[in-house]
């Protein structure tokens, strides 16, 4: 495939700001060595995003000039969409080809009050990656980061560049835990008008006001500590 096939895969875009000043650090700081090769750049760039950018749905800045990957990685938290466009940034400033994924997905183990929020265990607009690494498109999920995965009772999810990391359909007891309903398609950038839009159709009560972009306040942290002790 030509180099002219993944010029959108590769580009610098609005929220993909690969070629910032935060971008270019971050990435720095996880491969000072520049990596061995893309599977090895991309694979250490996942955990990094997974485990130094904390997950958070309460609280996340929905406004537009949040959602940069340069902003996001200054912030050091962020839900799924957040998260996964830093990830993209980082592969797209070493060269690997990236696309944003948006899915519908069925959380079990929502705490009631985010189920409350978001009007039931249905969570649309769950971002996810496609890497192209090895000659094919892989997807990987640098979302949920180590300690949020103890408190819950689930796997952190594991990328190796040559399978599919996307969900955790169990947790560690077997339980059903995620599963994909939807899939809205894959994307050169964050279509964020449709996914606001989106966002306010389907969960108006998860932000903090009408006419805010910013979630509710909250802690996951503090959700599972009650959970554990209901």
């Amino acid at each position: 495939m030509s180099s002219d096939a993944f010029a959108s895969t590769l580009a610098a875009t609005e929220f993909i700001d690969h070629a910032s000043s935060e971008v270019s650090a971050f990435v720095a700081e996880v491969l000072p060595d520049g990596g061995t090769d893309d599977r090895d750049r991309a694979v250490r760039l996942y955990y990094a995003v997974r485990d130094r950018i904390t997950y958070e749905i309460y609280g996340a800045d929905f406004s537009r000039e949040a959602m940069t990957a340069s902003q996001i990685v200054s912030a050091k938290r962020g839900m799924c969409i957040h998260k996964s466009l830093v990830y993209l940034a980082a592969l797209r400033s070493v060269g690997i080809p990236g696309r944003l994924v948006l899915t519908d997905v069925r959380n079990h183990l929502a705490s009631e009050r985010i189920k409350q929020y978001v009007g039931g265990d249905v969570f649309h607009y769950h971002a996810l990656t496609s890497v192209h690494l090895g000659g094919r498109w892989v997807r990987a999920t640098p979302v949920f980061n180590k300690l949020l995965c103890r408190l819950y009772g689930m796997k952190p999810l594991e990328f190796d560049g040559t399978a599919d990391s996307v969900h955790h359909p169990f947790d560690e007891h077997g339980a059903r835990q995620m599963e994909f309903l939807r899939e809205h398609g894959e994307f050169d950038d964050l279509p964020y008008d449709l996914v606001l839009t989106g966002m306010l159709r389907e969960h108006p009560a998860l932000f903090a006001g009408p006419d805010s972009r910013r979630f509710a306040a909250g802690s996951l942290v503090a959700d599972a500590a009650a959970r554990s002790n209901a």
